[in-house]
């Protein structure tokens, strides 16, 4: 039997004070959620951090994180070490991703960290924009089309948004099925996202021996027939009579 690779995937979101970490824009949350083979294992990263800047309303508008609540929160300096060790050196899917790496790697950055390299990076908008060209590629809209219930989501967080994320990455990349033995019998196949990995999926039928039995008989036999006709010739007024 063919053994399966594990393939080991975090899938993660970021908050932040605005748009642009190099105007000094600053990372308040980030939420992770680890993926072996394309299901959630429970093990989750989560942690807020003091800005050590103030809140923009705007932004806060968005995630609700003010700098009032985040001041007692640690810096992220103080919790990099715990970050790194999470993540491994496993593949990080985000939903426009680029974003999330470019705060990521800033925070990185001035903790003396070394960067995330992006050949690690999955953007889940570039491979909805690949299954839905011309749909909204919002989560929220890739949540409604998938059916994945999303109403206790009242304003981002990133932890949240990180378990949608999750749901929608499994539909995107071939949906709940991925994984499943589907008989006995083993077939590696190629996953058919054409994201990095492989999953082992068995054939879908298999050729099954049973044992060949006569013909029955389906014609009435003479007492039937007589019994038919007795029947009908007590009928007052048949229509085929008429």
């Amino acid at each position: 039997m063919a053994i399966q690779e594990t393939m080991r995937e975090i899938i993660f979101d970021t908050e932040t004070t605005g748009l642009d970490p190099k105007s000094g824009d600053r990372m308040v949350e980030i939420g992770c959620i680890e993926m072996v083979n394309r299901v959630t294992t429970g093990a989750t990263y989560h942690c807020y951090y003091n800005p050590e800047r103030d809140m923009p309303a705007g932004a806060e508008a968005v995630h609700g994180l003010s700098a009032v609540f985040l001041s007692d929160k640690p810096f992220f300096r103080d919790k990099a070490a715990e970050l790194i060790e999470f993540i491994g050196d496993s593949p990080l899917v985000a939903h426009n991703a680029a974003f999330d790496f470019g705060f990521l790697n800033a925070e990185l950055g001035l903790c003396s960290q070394p960067a995330i390299c992006l050949t690690r990076m999955i953007d889940t908008v570039a491979i909805a924009k690949k299954r839905h060209p011309g749909a909204k590629l919002s989560l929220d809209a890739l949540c409604s089309r998938y059916g994945i219930d999303r109403s206790h989501r009242v304003k981002h967080g990133a932890l949240l948004d990180a378990e949608l994320l999750a749901q929608v990455y499994v539909e995107l990349t071939g949906g709940r099925q991925i994984g499943l033995e589907l008989a006995a019998a083993n077939t590696a196949m190629s996953h058919p996202s054409g994201v990095a990995g492989s999953i082992a999926l068995a054939p879908l039928s298999r050729e099954i021996a049973r044992p060949r039995r006569e013909p029955r008989p389906h014609m009435a036999s003479a007492a039937e027939l007589a019994r038919h006709r007795e029947f009908i010739s007590k009928m007052d007024s048949p229509l085929w009579g008429a």
